[in-house]
Order: C-alpha cells, then sequence, then structure tokens
C-alpha cells in the first residue's frame, strides 16, 4: 500500500525504464529550446548587423559591421524658413526663376533621352538645390525618428542658400540678414538645443559659405551674416564649398549632379556603362573663361592649351545661341566627359565646382588646380590619397600651370595606373551622388546622403566626448 505522499508522485517515476528514456528524451529537447531561445546568441552569425560608416583617415567606407544605431530627428520649421520660400519660387534667385528647379523636390525638371541606361532617373537639377534634395531624402530616411529623446543628430531644414540667392541685390544689410537672425533666435528657443547647446544639430546648404560670411572689411558682393552668428557656429554646417581658414564646423558635400537612381541595380547599370566607355579623349575642359586675374589667368591658359591640343576636347560656354550653349546641356556634358579620360577642373567663381561632380559620374579622373576644389573640401567622400582618384597640376603658385605642359603631364602616367583610377573614380559614383527622394532603402549601396549622416554621427560623438544615449 502507498503512503498519501508516494501516491502524489508523477507515474512515470515509478513506471518501466520505457517511461524513463521517454522522460530524459523529454527533458534535453526542453533545455536546448530553452539554450536557444531564451539565453542570447553568442556567435557572431547571429549578432543584428547594420550597415555602417567607417573612417578610415578621412575616407569613409562602406562596412556591414555591428555598431550602435544612430537617428535623425527632423525639426518642423515654420514655412518662412522653408517651404514658404519655395512658394515663392519666382524670385528666389535674382539672376533665374528657379521654379523648374524646386519641382520634383529639387530635383529638377525630368531629361528625356539622356540616356538609354536607366531612364527615369535623370533630372535637370539645379547645382545650388542641395538643401532640398537632402530634405526630401530624410523625410523618408530609414534612420529618421520622430521621437526627439531618441535621437543622435537633430537635423534643422533651413532653405538658407534659396533665401541668399533671393537677396543678394538687397542693399538694406538689416533687411538682407533678417530671416538669418530670425533663425538663430528660433534654435535658441527649441528645448532639444540645450542637450548639447546645439552641437548635435546640424544645416544642410546648397551654396557655398561664401554666401553666408559676410564681414565688415571684405567686399559685399550680397552674402548674410547666417555662418558668422554665434549660435549657428555651434551647429555643424553641411555646404557644397567651406571655408578652407575659417570652417571648422563646415563639412562639404557633393553638389547634386543630374542622376538620381532609385535602386542599386540602376546605380550599378550606369557604373558598368561607364566602365565599358570608349575614351578617345585624353582630356577635356568645359567651361568659359572668368574675370579676376588669378582665375583668368589659369582658365585662359586651359582654353589655350586644350584648343591647341589634337588630344584635347574643348566645350566653351557663352551666353550666344548653338554650339556656344552645349555646356548647359547635361547630355552634352556627360557626353564629352565620358568620352574623356581626363577632366579639367579648374576653380570657377570660387573655389569648387559642380563639374567635379559630373566628372566623376562620367568616370573621368578630375585633374585639379588649386587644392581647394576638392581636397579641403569633400574629406567625407574621396580617398585621403589624393593620387587615388585625380591628379593635381599646381596652379596657385605663380605661372606655373602655364611652365607645364597639361598633356604631356598626362601623357606620363602609365595606362595601368590610369586604369586603376578611372575604376576608382567609379567606384566612387554611389557615395557622390544622390538618390531620388522616394527611393526604396535596399541597403546596397549608400549614398550622398548617407554618407553624411554617417561620418556626421562620428563628428558630434567626437566633439561631445561621450556617446549619445538613444
Amino acid at each position: 500500500m502507498l503512503s498519501k505522499k508516494q501516491s502524489q508522485l508523477p507515474i512515470f517515476v515509478i513506471n518501466n525504464s520505457s517511461f524513463k528514456s521517454s522522460f530524459f528524451i523529454i527533458f534535453l529537447t526542453a533545455w536546448f529550446f530553452f539554450l536557444f531561445y531564451w539565453l542570447p546568441p553568442t556567435n557572431p552569425k547571429h549578432i543584428s548587423h547594420h550597415r555602417t560608416h567607417h573612417l578610415i583617415g578621412n575616407h569613409v567606407i562602406n562596412n556591414p559591421v555591428r555598431r550602435q544605431p544612430f537617428s535623425v530627428y527632423i525639426y518642423d520649421l515654420p514655412p518662412e524658413f522653408n517651404l514658404g520660400l519655395v512658394k515663392n519660387c519666382h524670385h528666389l534667385n535674382v539672376y533665374t526663376d528657379m521654379c523648374p528647379h524646386v519641382a520634383n523636390h529639387g530635383l529638377g525638371q525630368p531629361l528625356e533621352h539622356i540616356s538609354a541606361v536607366s531612364p527615369g532617373c535623370w533630372f535637370a537639377t539645379h547645382q545650388f538645390i542641395a538643401e532640398m534634395i537632402f530634405h526630401a531624402r530624410l523625410e523618408n530616411h530609414p534612420l529618421r525618428t520622430w521621437d526627439p529623446s531618441r535621437a543622435t543628430l537633430f537635423y534643422v531644414p533651413f532653405y538658407g542658400g534659396l533665401y541668399a540667392s533671393s537677396n543678394f541685390r538687397e542693399t538694406n544689410l538689416t533687411a538682407r540678414d533678417d530671416l538669418a537672425v530670425r533663425f538663430s533666435e528660433f534654435l535658441k528657443s527649441q528645448p532639444w538645443w540645450q542637450r548639447a547647446n546645439g552641437k548635435d544639430h546640424f544645416v544642410v546648404l546648397g551654396r557655398t559659405a561664401w554666401d553666408f560670411m559676410r564681414t565688415a572689411s571684405g567686399p559685399d558682393f550680397g552674402a548674410n551674416t547666417l555662418l558668422n552668428l554665434p549660435r549657428v557656429q555651434n551647429v555643424s554646417v553641411l555646404t557644397v564649398e567651406r571655408n578652407p581658414w575659417r570652417g571648422s564646423n563646415q563639412h562639404g558635400i557633393p553638389y547634386p549632379s543630374y542622376f538620381h537612381p532609385s535602386t542599386s541595380s540602376q546605380m550599378l547599370t550606369w557604373q558598368q556603362k561607364m566602365r565599358l566607355s570608349k575614351r578617345p579623349h585624353l582630356f577635356t575642359f568645359i567651361g568659359a573663361p572668368r574675370k579676376g586675374l588669378e582665375k583668368a589667368a589659369v582658365r585662359d591658359e586651359l582654353i589655350k592649351q586644350c584648343g591647341a591640343s589634337t588630344r584635347c576636347k574643348l566645350l566653351t560656354c557663352g551666353n550666344g545661341s548653338g554650339a556656344s550653349n552645349k555646356c548647359y546641356s547635361p547630355s552634352e556634358i556627360l557626353g564629352v566627359m565620358s568620352r574623356s579620360q581626363f577632366c579639367l577642373q579648374a576653380p570657377g567663381d570660387s573655389f569648387t565646382r559642380r563639374s567635379t561632380f559630373d566628372s566623376v559620374l562620367a568616370g573621368c579622373i578630375p585633374v585639379f588646380f588649386s587644392q581647394h576644389t576638392a581636397y579641403t573640401q569633400y574629406a567625407w567622400y574621396f580617398p585621403q590619397d589624393a593620387e587615388e582618384y585625380s591628379v593635381y597640376i599646381n596652379g596657385e603658385e605663380g605661372n606655373n600651370a602655364r611652365r607645364k605642359r597639361i598633356e604631356d603631364e598626362l601623357m606620363k602616367i602609365p595606362r595601368k595606373r590610369v586604369e586603376k583610377m578611372r575604376n576608382t573614380v567609379i567606384d566612387l559614383i554611389p557615395r557622390v551622388t544622390y538618390k531620388h527622394p522616394n527611393a526604396s532603402d535596399d541597403g546596397e549601396f549608400e549614398d550622398a546622403v548617407d554618407v553624411a549622416l554617417a561620418a556626421l554621427t562620428n563628428h558630434v560623438r567626437s566633439i561631445l566626448g561621450r556617446e549619445l544615449v538613444l
């Protein structure tokens, strides 16, 4: 007779050995599921991977490695700072009607027949419109957060470039600076500004820094004082051209070109076309003469040497009709560049040129004549070793550019090295391209916006000296 206590035991404890074997199997199975699903995995293959960017020197590369994710919060600004400006598009630029250019989130008008490759990706994009494209990309970006308490970065979408170009002819300096001053006051009033005194905030400007750094002692060419304001100097400024001497908070971003793919397959198709392109011209120059002693000297010399060489394709710009206007045609520009091995990049109205990024898009190796056309500007985007992707002929020391015959300098470069440089340039195309704002994030290539966000996150974390709490 079993005791009461014994009768309450599970029946398989007192049953035969077959039941004991069944129990052992069930126990092992349960233990396996506990280990697999409950305990955190230690095999790196089971760790969630995020695409990130590592900085090697000043060169950002893409690697799918484990990292702490970052996120971007977008301020909802009063319309006077962005969308209100766009509504007045006929008066956004004293030289041209910007209405066609602000269409399609700043991409401009679609271009037909520019290329049979990747149709629907080509637009007549204005060179000074990056701030609108950047904003549109971030609106749909997978790293956007709607919760400011979880933000690593704070994006303030002020269309300062469009405002600046609309007021170049304003003679009343107080009126010219008015919106910039009100923008500074707006920043001060925001609660999240206080978290790091604005050092985790950033703005994007589609014009050069010089258009926002008017000084009392310098010439007045229509600039305002946005970047001179003490509060704005705490903000990271992403601009198509930074001030190499007074731009410690300024970071160069690419001028937008004409190609805005939505998928990685469209990007790869274009890159392959550029790799296979026949390039009968050794070098090319696209541009017009410039006024001013130094700029005029360099450009005049390039036009002279290119025109005298049977190995150079010269496309001159002007205000006339016919052939002189071909340099304003994207298909003409890319057509000439894609048939050339080297593209001469003389400084324009300022140090930088949109043409630098057109040449990269066309797989044409850029030739620079000033350190400030690319090397001191776009550290986030180009290799630290300039010789990997470009040629430098010093045009800043007297008549050095005149003393050197460009054709001879380029002919000295071995063919294998030229091929390697061109492949590097073509590999750079994705990172200096702005995806279409409606692009699906397929994760296979990162564009100019992705590169900027990753590098800016590293920068902000370094200046704050700590990891921001996500």
